[in-house]
């Protein structure tokens, strides 16, 4: 880096919460989670949320997407063809790396700037490629909800009016369970009732003031 690159360069915001790291499988139910700490007054930053207010129209992202990926990518009414992304990125890992290589950067700064404004004890980031994009070190610790597969399969299916094929399409483009829970530094299986989910958010709670509070 040159002289003048260091003097025009701005330095990174500083981060004062503790930030929790919130990472699954496509339906492992993240967003049940997140919504349970919001619940409890954590404020949440969620990843996809900030990625679509990347690409809403008129921004500079969804305009180097257009250039990149042509005119198909957008619908009539000027917004991101979401179904027609999907498609290609999952066909073609190729251009997948392309879309975040758009996106992640700009997510990633939009994140550290986020978390530089919160006062609060400890923050839930909930980023679903934390491990497949190498952001890591935007967290203190990882908290992995884990489901099993077939729960995944009927879950997203449902959601998003998938066939299993193409559900699978996505797991199969994800980190496998494996590794994210060998990453975890705490698990939620959401496997039982909803019930059952919020009181161990509740044990996660307590667990993380009492762990900001050491920091």
């Amino acid at each position: 880096m040159t002289e003048r690159d260091t003097a025009t360069t701005p330095p990174s915001p500083e981060i004062r919460t503790f930030v929790i790291g919130l990472t699954g499988g496509v339906g492992s139910g993240k967003s049940t989670v997140a919504d349970a700490f919001s619940a409890l007054g954590v404020p949440i930053i969620d990843a996809d949320q900030l990625a679509r207010e990347l690409v809403a129209p008129g921004q500079a992202a969804l305009d180097e997407i257009v250039a990149e990926f042509g005119k198909n990518s957008i619908m009539a009414n000027g917004e991101l063809d979401r179904d027609v992304m999907r498609q290609r990125i999952y066909a073609d890992p190729a251009q997948k790396s392309r879309l975040e290589s758009i996106l992640h950067p700009r997510i990633r700064k939009r994140i550290r700037t986020l978390l530089a404004g919160i006062n609060a004890p400890y923050t839930i980031v909930v980023i679903p490629l934390l491990l497949e994009t190498n952001q890591v070190d935007l967290v203190d610790r990882i908290l992995v909800v884990d489901t099993p597969e077939k729960e995944q399969l009927k879950r997203v299916a449902a959601r998003d009016s998938l066939s299993d094929n193409a559900v699978m399409a996505i797991i199969d483009a994800q980190a496998d369970r494996k590794t994210r829970l060998d990453a975890a530094d705490d698990i939620i299986v959401n496997d039982q009732d909803i019930s059952a989910l919020t009181e161990h958010v509740q044990d996660l709670h307590k667990h993380y003031m009492d762990i900001s509070h050491e920091q």
